[in-house]
């Protein structure tokens, strides 16, 4: 039933964006494929007819059923060199766009650095030398508002594609399902319901792979998301933590149980990690995780309004009609799998 109602609503949205198109780039190529968001932009793209082209890594397995890319040619190269990424898309026919998906896997400094930025500004200079015209860049929305290595690193990705005269597309989605699905397993075990604080501290307007598959693929259609930062969301209210674990427990038909953990208690640990990684620099991963967690418990996932400096659920704008709810019915349901890998740290 998710799958269908995803379907349709997905139709709609391609039919919608389709209309307002000036110009449909025949040739894609797509990085950071294998991922959730990069298989679902593929998918999007493919459906709207466009000749995708997907870098996966030398090791990638085309027959890996959880990185299916059906419709979609594959070209291998390593992102983080650019001669091996140079020469893969110079020997291909030219490109009309680029849609980069790539992410740091962890968000600790080094990996944030060498692909949330280096990998990145690399694919930038090889585009434009390849002749490529058109480059959709998947950053996050909380670069607004930096503090962490991999927010930094983005931002810096950023700064340098609106500098490289490119045309551009910077999307700045909100958050992920798989990130806010990761206390279903805990609460169906009868554990409780870990919120930071009293729960309310913080809202987001989360956005499926789905959704956002098929707003990245309108970047190169819409001319009005052309050349302009555009942060996204998903459909309805702004959830909060303790909203959402509220709901779980409804979908589980169980009362709902809590068991709060004081922020105070997480900026401890945070300070002391950090104090520490300056004598013992082999901590200074485990004090950015730390760091990620507070940020993550202290921040909302929403656009930040320029007139008030404040996170605001109407300065965010939305798309598509998947919505976090139906996605953990589907996971209950085993209609659908929570794929967080080392992104589970968020």
């Amino acid at each position: 039933m998710f799958a269908a109602l995803c379907g349709n609503a997905l139709s709609a949205v391609t039919t919608k964006s389709d209309q307002t198109s000036t110009h449909l780039p025949d040739r894609i190529l797509v990085l950071g494929a294998t991922g959730t968001i990069g298989r679902a932009t593929t998918a999007a793209l493919v459906r709207r007819g466009y000749d995708v082209t997907c870098v996966v890594r030398p090791s990638f397995d085309p027959k890996d059923a959880c990185t299916d890319l059906t419709g979609a040619a594959i070209m291998h190269a390593d992102v983080t060199d650019p001669a091996s990424l140079r020469n893969a898309v110079l020997a291909a026919s030219p490109f009309d766009a680029l849609v980069s998906c790539l992410a740091s896997r962890n968000g600790a400094p080094q990996d944030a650095w060498a692909i949330d930025h280096q990998a990145t500004v690399q694919a930038i200079k090889v585009a434009k030398a390849a002749g490529v015209k058109h480059f959709v860049l998947l950053s996050a929305i909380c670069v607004q508002k930096p503090r962490l290595a991999f927010q930094h690193a983005k931002l810096a990705a950023e700064q340098a594609l609106v500098a490289s005269g490119l045309t551009y597309s910077i999307v700045r989605p909100t958050a992920y399902f798989k990130s806010l699905a990761g206390q279903i397993s805990r609460v169906q075990q009868g554990k409780p319901y870990l919120l930071f604080g009293d729960g309310v501290l913080t809202a987001c307007t989360p956005i499926s792979d789905r959704d956002l598959g098929e707003y990245l693929a309108s970047c190169l259609s819409n001319p009005a998301l052309k050349n302009r930062i555009l942060p996204i969301g998903g459909p309805g209210p702004a959830l909060t933590p303790r909203t959402q674990g509220e709901h779980l427990f409804s979908l589980l038909g169980c009362p709902a149980k809590f068991k709060h953990v004081p922020v105070g208690m997480m900026r401890g640990i945070a300070g002391m990690l950090n104090a520490a990684s300056r004598v013992a620099p082999s901590l200074s991963a485990k004090a950015e995780f730390a760091r990620i967690g507070l940020y993550y418990a202290t921040e909302s996932m929403l656009a930040i309004d320029p007139d008030t400096g404040r996170y605001d659920r109407d300065a965010t704008p939305s798309t598509g009609q998947d919505t976090l709810f139906d996605y953990y019915s589907a996971v209950i349901n085993g209609e659908a799998t929570v794929e967080r890998g080392d992104h589970s740290v968020f």
